[in-house]
């Protein structure tokens, strides 16, 4: 079997804005040292060639400031007039399945993507939605990851393809963009120029009638294949939250059939 990692690293990066930063100290084995000495562990008694500990502390990271699932929570306190799910409450099984991959590359910045795009895809590649799958949207922008400019590029999903796949009996789906929408500095801009209040936010927004969830920032998706592999994504069980960090993973099986 190969895995393939579709998360991005966790790190310090100066040039992330600063609601997505994240710090992480990292401590040294030595400095563990000293505290087992306070907890009254003589030096003498150190296993021999014991240096301590490493330890390591996140100081700042927002939930959404990496590789992520958005809860229902996230979009709305309410769905379709019920209270929305938190992370915590989100149902694991909705979290492994069989993966597919939408290929929307070709789409340039700001141009939404729509259900003719997806079915287009579809037909071309001869390729099926089933119910329970984990549906990926493929932009390739994930190669402006950790540069200024990652928030203010892309394409994005419109309402109407949100409806589309969730009405096909998909819980999960991602994107390797920034944000599941078209750029949000891009949206705010449309928004105020327009004069229409609808235009902000719209694919989240379809989380106030539906139920479903959706990654952000996933990465590699260019090494995986359109159809054939599992993906597991499985949130931090943050008690409350609006989203969760959440290692990604697809997996294939080296000797599937092409």
């Amino acid at each position: 079997m190969k895995i393939v990692d579709l998360s991005k690293p966790i790190k310090f990066n100066k040039k992330d804005p600063w609601f997505m930063r994240v710090k992480i100290k990292h401590k040294p084995h030595k400095k563990a040292k000293w505290l087992i000495r306070l907890l009254g562990l003589p030096f003498n008694l150190f296993p021999k060639g014991f240096d301590g500990w490493a330890d390591d502390t996140i100081e700042k990271m927002g939930v959404h400031s990496t590789t992520h699932i958005d809860a229902p929570w996230h979009y709305s306190p309410t769905v379709a007039g019920q209270k929305a799910k938190t992370i915590d409450e989100v149902p694991l099984d909705w979290c492994y399945g069989d993966g597919l991959v939408i290929d929307m590359e070709h789409k340039e910045d700001f141009d939404p993507i729509t259900v003719a795009d997806i079915e287009t895809f579809l037909l071309k590649n001869q390729l099926e939605i089933k119910e329970g799958m984990i549906v990926l949207i493929k932009t390739g922008r994930d190669k402006f990851n950790g540069t200024e400019n990652f928030h203010k590029v892309g394409t994005g999903m419109s309402a109407e393809a949100t409806h589309y796949l969730i009405d096909k009996g998909i819980k999960v789906m991602g994107i390797d963009s920034w944000g599941w929408d078209l750029p949000l500095p891009y949206q705010m801009q449309k928004a105020k120029e327009s004069g229409n209040s609808e235009l902000f936010w719209e694919a989240h927004l379809v989380g106030q009638e539906k139920e479903y969830c959706h990654m952000e920032q996933l990465v590699n998706l260019g090494a995986l294949p359109y159809n054939g592999f599992k993906v597991a994504v499985f949130p931090l069980k943050i008690v409350g939250a609006s989203a969760a960090p959440a290692r990604v993973v697809a997996m294939i099986e080296e000797d599937r059939p092409y």
